[in-house]
């Protein structure tokens, strides 16, 4: 009888090792195997890619002639004392607005004098040697054999790439992908001559100033010079989150609102919101209702003579596609209780109706009542409707609440809108191991 009973408890614990080995991660899975499927792995182009990773990084798509043409953002960097005007922008002030610097752009000796303090951080004079080394992440200095600044733009990684904050808070290596949270862009632009963007939108630049400065840290309202609109009806003022640029693997709409696919996103933001040299064409934005702004500025039909856009798309999108989603540290969830979350985001709460693996969107467009909120940001877009977003990497993109808008505060509260909304009836315990399935995306 003790013989039989021996091999059944043998067994047993060979799956307890096994079992426990897998959570460990000693020479078995990957822990988040056990949860959630690999990510979608493209087969692109490596050399494409390369080329990507350089134009998102350092291409300015000749944008220097609005931003230091029209709006002398180089003249505000510079600061009286350099031959601009006002106190300049001191690699201090520039970390105080979100700005981030590449470590690895830095020769070791300046890395050994910062961390020393031999480095004057409130002086803008080292901003420009900074520019000068390719080190402010997103932002592009051009400057004669001299040595002097002519010209400033900026590239794709102002808003959509940060740092790991390795070396201090605001420096260190470069994350491409992860939206920059901590990028002030109102404040950016309410250094510069701001005159152009006051007289596009019909108001004055106290006006407009006002607006910027009620823009929090990594928002800003694309939207807004296209209608115009810089509040809600409430009388609040609007400005949406940076969206990440990374787990866009499987997708087709590129946008909250699914504006269109991502070359066509990149082409928009490059042309009409960075005010890069290339060519556009939307006739949906040829509405002077809905769009009087982009009538205004003749921004459904933009025409140059050198497309400085058009023919890096291709190898742009190869690179934003092989940015997946950054994991989860591991002990950053409860993996129990996210395996038993995992079960109630298929069937009890059906979350995964909208959001199936394994890129977690079905990447169709909803309607504001589908989800339970307002329409203004959808009704702001040609579709009028709403994008399901993938849920890869949320921990990434979770600084400043979730939604476009950022008007849920936590995951606590997403899961209770929609508790609420579609009376899913989830008990707290339910609740909670939802939320660790969410984490563990």
């Amino acid at each position: 009888m003790k013989s039989k009973k021996v091999l059944p408890l043998f067994l047993s614990l060979i799956v307890l090792f096994l079992f426990v080995r897998c959570f460990k991660g000693d020479d078995g899975p990957d822990i988040r195997e056990l949860i959630i499927p690999p990510p979608v792995v493209l087969d692109l182009n490596p050399v494409l890619v390369e080329e990507g990773k350089a134009i998102f990084r350092f291409d300015t798509f000749g944008d220097e002639s609005f931003w230091s043409g029209a709006l002398k953002l180089d003249k505000a960097v510079l600061g009286e004392n350099n031959g601009g005007f006002g106190p300049g922008v001191s690699p201090n002030t520039a970390l105080t607005v979100g700005l981030k610097v590449d470590i690895d752009a830095l020769p070791q000796e300046i890395i050994d004098a910062i961390a020393a303090g031999n480095v004057d951080l409130d002086d803008p004079a080292v901003t420009l040697a900074l520019l000068s080394l390719d080190a402010v992440v997103g932002v592009k200095g051009n400057f004669d054999r001299d040595g002097n600044l002519e010209s400033m733009g900026i590239t794709c990684a102002l808003c959509h790439s940060t740092v790991d904050d390795s070396f201090t808070q605001g420096i260190g290596k470069r994350l491409d992908g992860w939206p920059n949270r901590d990028l002030n862009v109102g404040a950016i632009i309410g250094i510069t001559d701001n005159a152009p963007i006051a007289e596009l939108l019909e108001v004055d630049v106290a006006t407009l100033n006002t607006v910027l400065n009620a823009w929090e840290p990594g928002r800003f309202p694309a939207a807004l010079l296209i209608d115009g609109k810089a509040t809600k009806p409430d009388g609040s003022i609007v400005a949406n989150l940076i969206p990440p640029a990374h787990g866009l693997q499987g997708l087709e709409k590129a946008t909250y609102t699914g504006w269109g696919d991502i070359s066509y996103w990149n082409r928009f933001v490059a042309v009409l919101e960075m005010g890069g040299q290339g060519n556009f064409v939307d006739p949906r934005l040829n509405d002077p209702v809905k769009f009087p702004i982009a009538v205004k500025r003749g921004a459904f039909n933009v025409m140059v003579d050198e497309d400085l856009v058009g023919p890096k798309l291709e190898a742009l999108r190869e690179y934003q596609l092989s940015l997946l989603a950054p994991e989860p540290e591991a002990g950053s969830f409860n993996v129990k209780a996210a395996i038993r979350g995992k079960k109630i985001f298929k069937y009890k709460a059906k979350c995964a109706t909208c959001h199936p693996a394994p890129v977690y969107s079905d990447d169709k467009l909803h309607s504001p009542e589908d989800i339970g909120i307002d329409g203004f940001e959808a009704n702001r877009s040609p579709t009028g409707k709403y994008r399901t977003p993938p849920l890869r990497g949320l921990f990434a993109k979770s600084k400043g609440g979730f939604y476009h808008d950022g008007r849920f505060e936590d995951l606590d509260a997403v899961i209770d809108h929609y508790n609420n909304h579609f009376e899913l009836h989830l008990n707290d315990r339910q609740q909670r191991d939802l939320k660790e399935y969410l984490k563990a995306l």
